[in-house]
């Protein structure tokens, strides 16, 4: 069977933790990965339906939702990767700024599209 390097390098650090953590970790990885998807298929369909919107104001909006979702993807297994090692080290689980710059991000778009809406 084939085994990234990543993986190897994963298993051979510490101990197994209990599988209980690591179904855990898992499923709050899938969480992320929902959101992140989540959030590209708003930016499509803002882009595909959203066409009360000035063009320039939906594009703008649909990039920003697609970005964003993208680096949560990327960012959804960094996170599982450093909580997976913290939990074979039996160490505290490192801080994540993920959850701040996610919600800031929705919270940028949300304004946007408010005023735009407000001011149309």
């Amino acid at each position: 069977m084939w085994n990234p390097r990543w993986w190897t390098d994963l298993v051979q650090e510490g101990a197994a933790p209990d599988p209980r953590m690591t179904f855990a970790n898992e499923r709050t990885f899938l969480a992320w990965i929902r959101t992140s998807l989540a959030l590209i298929a708003g930016g499509l369909g803002i882009d595909a339906f959203a066409h009360d919107l000035p063009v320039w104001a939906r594009t703008s909006i649909s990039i920003a939702l697609v970005v964003v979702g993208g680096l949560l993807g990327a960012s959804a297994f960094r996170r599982w990767l450093q909580a997976e090692v913290a939990l074979r080290r039996d160490e505290p689980l490192p801080p994540s700024r993920t959850p701040q710059i996610v919600s800031l991000a929705i919270a940028a778009v949300a304004l946007a599209v408010a005023i735009l809406i407000a001011f149309e």
